[in-house]
């Protein structure tokens, strides 16, 4: 046999399309040629492969080798494809015997001494694989992440235990999530700790509840960070298949498992004030995921936002929307998930509070919010003053406040409620749905448009209003009512205010 056929999977996103890896001996001048759309790292595996053969005992051919990577169009990166043209060329050579491998897959990157080296993304991998019903072979190294799937994936060390499997002389082992990287990772900061702050603790939960945005308006030094950390600590537990495709996003971006993230946590990032759009939403020539998918199903938040460049927050608006990030560049478009939760935080100079002029109507402040625009507010549900806490309040309070577990069991009967009902989260009802599932009785509907009359509403500020509504009523177990209604309005009572500030653009 002179010709044999591998597959591979290659890293698009969050996907992991399919790669036939084809190997061709033929007579000629020694030489090993890739083609099928390699960069620089799959052009130089032809040496990485050369070495870990020989330094596996085995007897690298000299004929002339081709190996097509299909298909052609698809760019192929990194070292993924090392352990499959390995294989391949050994099947071909016939050192293996006449083998089957169309139920295999084969991911990993080879040393010069044959051993196998962690990639990146072998997570959206094992998924793929699954779906194929192909058995898949991955690095020692990535066996935890890809135990995350209930699948026959095996993991080994060395490119002779690989083909000691393939002849059937001695098993791998297969993959498994170990224990140190098994059950709940909870390490996030308790509610407890916050003292006072009433009304933004209860702002904290609806968030929690309808996976609504919240912005903390308020001086320096009132908990607004503080109060944003402990978010994380009263979300529900997430779903399998949401814990799996944030565990997705975080493999693909090159993020070690058990170092960096735990697959059962709701991602917190807190990307600073000089970030830029592409560390924002992602970007580079083959487009990795920004802070928005890496805050996928979790958290994302901005301090002192007016202090993030306008053009850098607007790229926001999209995600905030749609759940999603696309990204297009020379090489081909790429999309990454990206419902997070929008937390926000800031605060004038502190001139602007020196005095007994009004916060909105001081040149300090009017100059720091004009930083913003007003589709970028409009899209936030919750706007939350966070006023100075009263000094014997900081001082004489020795009690502890309500704690993280008490508020989360709220917050999940709640979600039970919203999932029974709807399949989504209030946060991601869209207009037609969510008029349905809020059906207002005639006298709150002439309340609404009073309301949206005098707080000169936009009609996607209603909506919010009315998913906001939803989820307070969800928090009681009840049908929305006039005092949900009030009580979701009060959150946007600033909304006149800063629009008439920052105005329209």
């Amino acid at each position: 046999m002179s010709l044999a056929t591998i597959y591979s999977r290659a890293r698009v996103g969050v996907s992991a399309p399919l790669v036939t890896v084809e190997i061709h001996l033929s007579n000629g001048l020694p030489s090993l040629n890739i083609v099928g759309l390699p960069e620089a790292a799959v052009r130089e595996a032809k040496d990485r492969v050369r070495s870990a053969i020989i330094n596996s005992k085995f007897e690298f051919p000299l004929r002339r080798i081709t190996v097509n990577l299909a298909p052609a169009d698809l760019p192929k990166e990194g070292g993924r494809y090392d352990l499959a043209i390995a294989i391949g060329i050994l099947v071909a050579s016939e050192q293996l015997g006449e083998q089957q491998l169309g139920d295999m897959e084969f991911v990993g990157e080879l040393a010069l001494s044959g051993e196998l080296r962690a990639i990146p993304g072998v997570l959206p991998s094992a998924m793929a694989s699954k779906s194929a019903a192909r058995t898949m072979i991955c690095p020692y190294d990535n066996r935890n992440e890809a135990g995350l799937v209930d699948h026959e994936i095996y993991h080994a060390r060395h490119l002779t235990q690989v083909t000691a499997h393939i002849i059937k002389q001695q098993a791998l082992p297969r993959c498994a999530v170990e224990p140190d990287f098994s059950g709940t990772f909870d390490h996030h900061k308790d509610m407890q700790d916050v003292k006072g702050q009433y009304q933004a603790r209860r702002a904290l939960e609806v968030a929690a509840a309808g996976s609504h945005n919240l912005l903390f308006i308020g001086p320096p030094g009132t908990g607004k960070t503080m109060l944003a950390s402990r978010l994380p600590g009263i979300m529900p537990k997430m779903t399998e298949d949401e814990a799996l495709e944030v565990a997705a996003v975080q493999s693909v971006s090159g993020r070690k498992m058990g170092v960096d993230w735990h697959w059962s946590e709701r991602p917190f990032r807190s990307p600073h004030h000089s970030s830029s759009a592409a560390a924002l939403v992602g970007g580079g020539s083959i487009p990795k995921p920004g802070e928005a998918s890496l805050s996928h199903r979790g958290v994302l938040f901005l301090d002192e936002l007016p202090e993030f460049d306008r053009k850098v927050l607007e790229v926001l608006r999209e995600p905030l929307e749609n759940g999603e990030v696309h990204l297009s560049r020379a090489r081909g478009q790429v999309s990454y998930p990206a419902r997070f939760m929008l937390v926000a935080a800031m605060n004038a100079s502190n001139e602007a509070y020196s005095g007994e002029q009004d916060y909105y109507q001081s040149s300090a402040s009017q100059k720091y919010l004009r930083k913003l625009s007003a589709p970028f507010l409009d899209r936030i549900d919750l706007h939350v003053e966070v006023p100075p806490l009263p000094t014997d309040v900081l001082v004489n309070q020795t009690e502890l406040g309500e704690s993280s577990a008490a508020v989360r069991q709220r917050v999940e009967a709640a979600v039970a409620r919203q999932r029974a009902r709807q399949g989504v989260l209030n946060g991601q009802l869209n207009g037609r749905d969510l008029e349905r599932t809020c059906a207002l009785s005639d006298a709150d509907k002439q309340f609404m448009q009073q309301a949206l009359e005098r707080l000169k509403l936009s009609a996607r500020a209603y909506h919010r209003v009315l998913r906001v509504a939803l989820t307070l009523a969800d928090l009681e177990g009840k049908e929305v009512e006039r005092k949900h209604l009030m009580e979701s309005l009060s959150y946007r009572k600033m909304e006149k205010t800063l629009a008439a500030v920052v105005g329209g653009g």
